[in-house]
């Protein structure tokens, strides 16, 4: 058996107000100026200051970069390395959801390495830790405030770079549901279906362990329980709490063992067409496990218990049919789209989007590989 590392940032703050106790765990830390690291919308509603406020208060200065993309890019990497240098900060804080995290990631990771995030695409390619992130998570989805994954979109190649590296993994993560109660309902549907991606890719994945079998598991449950009502009523604490735990679990998940053909496709998607993650990953989820059904039919199985579907008499290619059917309900229950095309996809752009999504280093771990024509394929009975 080979060693195996389980990646998760020292310390975890969890629950409805727990940001307060992030601004006394950053002050223990004895950093003296932070970059937060955000989206306008964020700024504009006055998150950015409530969070600059608190850490004032403990006499922690702040700088912003309020420019990210919802899909970064190397561009916004480099205007925020700018203001961080120029600022003189020692910590980087990022806050909001995905795009915050992963654009603060590579703001962190070059300024220490240096270079551009270009250089950093792929496994573990940089030389020394990041400049000290924060992550304030703000969605129930991504679980980038723990992972080490960065997903950074190069304007110039129309893709999206996955930066998987061990350096980009957060001191400290934040996730505090009373943040979260204001999102918009397609937001909270489109990262819950990001979360539940998550967790399905790393529990048919080739380097799953018993450790991210049970966080996976345990993530789809809580998904298939409450993001329904999270979605129908956003001020429901306990819905989001639950989904806070929920995506956190799933990261945890897939922090260790890596995702799929699921991501390493929607990431094309979003790199060729700048389209929400989440929604390209629940149209192309139960696509391609029916593609992974042919090896992978049992733990689909699982996957459906965890669901609530009865299984019971049910062989494991009927179990898998269940699963695929149970993902395609929530999809429809929540109000994500059909089908890839009604958000712009076309077909005669398919063998470019296949190339590339087999580059991408989330296919690696998936349960079986494809070749060009089936990924062509899954991504045609996607549309």
């Amino acid at each position: 058996m080979s060693t195996r590392a389980f990646f998760i940032p020292c310390v975890n703050l969890m629950g409805a107000g727990c940001l307060q106790d992030a601004a006394t765990s950053i002050k223990s830390l004895g950093f003296r100026k932070g970059l937060i690291v955000t989206d306008r919308i964020l700024n504009q509603i006055g998150l950015v200051k409530k969070v600059s406020g608190l850490l004032s208060s403990k006499g922690i200065a702040t700088a912003v970069f309020d420019g990210t993309q919802p899909n970064p890019t190397v561009g916004n990497v480099e205007a925020g390395l700018a203001i961080l240098k120029a600022e003189g900060c020692d910590f980087v804080i990022s806050l909001g959801g995905g795009s915050p995290h992963d654009c603060a990631k590579g703001v962190a990771l070059c300024a220490t390495n240096g270079g551009s995030i270009k250089d950093y695409e792929g496994m573990d390619k940089s030389a020394k830790p990041q400049l000290p992130l924060v992550a304030i998570n703000t969605t129930a989805g991504t679980a980038s405030e723990m992972t080490r994954f960065c997903i950074i979109t190069d304007e110039k190649r129309h893709i999206k770079m996955a930066i998987v590296d061990k350096h980009t993994t957060p001191i400290l993560s934040v996730n505090d549901p009373e943040l979260m109660l204001d999102k918009p309902a397609a937001l909270t549907a489109a990262t819950g279906m990001d979360a539940l991606t998550h967790a399905v890719e790393a529990y048919v994945s080739t380097i799953a362990t018993p450790i991210t079998d049970a966080c996976a598991l345990k993530a789809v449950e809580l998904v298939s329980k409450h993001l329904r009502t999270a979605v129908a009523d956003g001020k429901n604490l306990e819905a989001r709490e639950q989904m806070a735990y929920a995506q956190f679990l799933a990261g945890m998940a897939f922090n260790n063992a890596s995702l799929g053909y699921v991501h390493a496709m929607a990431h094309q998607l979003g790199g060729f067409y700048d389209l929400p993650h989440g929604v390209c990953n629940a149209i192309l989820l139960p696509h391609v496990q029916a593609f992974n059904a042919k090896v992978a039919a049992a733990r689909l199985g699982d996957v459906a218990r965890a669901m609530g579907v009865d299984t019971k008499g049910m062989k494991d290619t009927a179990a898998a049919a269940a699963c695929l059917d149970a993902i395609r309900k929530l999809s429809q229950d929540i109000g994500i789209p059909a089908g890839i095309k009604q958000l712009g996809a076309k077909a005669s752009d398919i063998p470019t989007l296949a190339t590339n999504a087999l580059k991408d280093a989330c296919g690696f771990t998936n349960p079986i590989q494809a070749t060009h024509e089936e990924i062509s394929g899954i991504y045609a009975a996607a549309l």
